[in-house]
């Protein structure tokens, strides 16, 4: 498929994209809401928790007399300083315990059960709403328990829940991200599947073979829209294109007549150069009109299914041209590498396209030397002369209609490129080789 100088984005890989970068937004949105949610839920002093604990479990220590005791910790010093309002009372599991700042009278009841608890979120006492916590801690001195409170809002609950949590969505993310980038192509990629199928079938579809669509069924309804377009835009080419094909043709059979009185008036009239020059213009004129009208039916060869003899069209070819190659001066030949070679097309259009061949080598043969048409066993038609031959720059471009290497000549540019219509109709290709010693035209079936 042809593009531009700017290649046009793949659909596919755009809504893959996108469709993965959607769906990870919302599993992030998702994990942040829940951390969000996790805060509403649990304790204010979340944030605290964890800074609350390092501090006491590296403070705390036994004194000479086996007593509880804090050491001033740079750690301890710097959560007191910044938290004014902190208190909190730090128990063994055997029931000693200690406490700094000053606990509220609320929670002052429990501080003796302080080493009961692993852990406690303690809030709505009436008369206080201080909220405290009970936090579990291994230290030197072995398993503390903590009550802390006065921190209730500080620091950033969230990120702290984000951080804690992140075993529970590194491993959602380690699962959920290649499934989403790999399943998610898949799905679109089948989802779009029958756009591919149909673009397929839409780069094949041949000017002469007319009548083919591409189906609608199956097409999201999306791009159904787009393909009932294409097919009424196909709809409307073909039937310009019968007009244009039809008025040609009729042009064509209409020019046959007065083409034919001129040119009876014309060989009425006395002998002398005038009436020869009238005569090869009319000449001119009525091949101008038959190649126009061959051009045509062939555009309209359907009936490609009756079983041919190549050797016998070539050679009917050669004998009814052979007068005529003759009149104008060459020699003319043919070689048959087999009896018989059967194929399956249209006869009276292959018919046409040796014609044209013959007549093209006559054309431009320069009126010397042979011309040799050849036929052989694996379906190749060739005609050669000996003529000066055509310029490489030119060897592609006769077989576009209405190209003529000698402007002046007879024809009207459609011969070869009939020839190359009727071989590619026929599943085959016509070629050109030329050189200063002839040239040679093939048309391989």
């Amino acid at each position: 498929m042809r593009v531009g100088s700017q290649s046009n984005p793949s659909l596919r890989w755009r809504l893959s994209w996108q469709l993965s970068l959607v769906i990870t937004v919302v599993i992030a949105v998702v994990i942040i809401g829940l951390c969000v949610y996790a805060t509403m839920v649990l304790s204010p002093n979340v944030a605290m928790e964890q800074e609350v604990k390092s501090a006491v479990a590296g403070a705390i220590e036994r004194d000479r007399q086996g007593q509880l005791s804090l050491r001033e910790t740079p750690a301890l010093r710097s959560l007191i300083e910044r938290n004014e309002g902190l208190w909190f009372v730090a128990a063994t599991t055997d029931g000693d315990s200690l406490s700094r700042g000053t606990v509220p009278a609320t929670y002052a009841a429990i501080v003796p059960l302080v080493h009961l608890f692993h852990s406690a979120d303690l809030r709505g006492a009436n008369g206080v709403r201080e909220i405290a916590s009970v936090e579990d801690v291994e230290t030197p001195i072995g398993e503390v328990r903590i009550l802390f409170g006065g921190t209730a809002g500080k620091g950033w609950p969230v990120l702290t829940i984000f951080k804690e949590a992140y075993p529970i969505y590194l491993s959602l993310l380690a699962i959920a991200l290649p499934a989403i980038f790999l399943a998610v192509p898949q799905i679109v990629g089948r989802a779009i599947a029958k756009v591919s199928d149909v673009a397929d079938m839409a780069s094949q579809i041949q000017p002469h073979r007319q009548g083919e669509r591409l189906p609608v069924a199956g097409i999201p309804k999306e791009v159904a829209p787009l393909v009932i377009a294409f097919n009424g835009a196909l709809d409307r080419i073909e039937n310009e294109f019968r007009k244009r094909q039809r008025f040609l043709i009729d042009a064509a059979h209409e020019l046959r007549t007065p083409i034919a009185i001129v040119q009876t008036r014309i060989e009425g009239l006395s002998e002398g150069p005038e009436r020869r020059r009238l005569l090869d213009d009319v000449a001119r004129l009525a091949d101008m009109a038959e190649q126009l009208l061959d051009f045509e039916r062939g555009n309209q060869t359907t009936d490609l299914d009756e079983t041919v003899d190549l050797i016998d069209i070539a050679c009917t070819a050669v004998a009814d041209l052979a007068p005529l190659a003759i009149a104008a001066g060459y020699e003319i030949s043919f070689h048959g590498e087999a009896e018989s070679v059967g194929r399956k097309g249209d006869s009276s259009a292959l018919r046409r396209a040796i014609g044209n061949l013959i007549r093209n080598a006559i054309e431009h043969g320069d009126g010397h030397g042979t011309i040799t048409v050849s036929a052989l066993a694996d379906g190749e038609i060739s005609v050669s002369d000996e003529g000066p031959g055509i310029a490489a720059d030119h060897q592609e471009l006769v077989f576009e209609p209405f190209y003529r290497v000698v402007p002046n000549s007879r024809g009207a540019g459609l011969g070869l490129s009939l020839v190359k219509q009727i071989a590619e109709k026929h599943g085959g290709y016509a070629s050109i080789e030329s050189s200063s010693q002839g040239t040679k035209v093939t048309m391989r079936l």
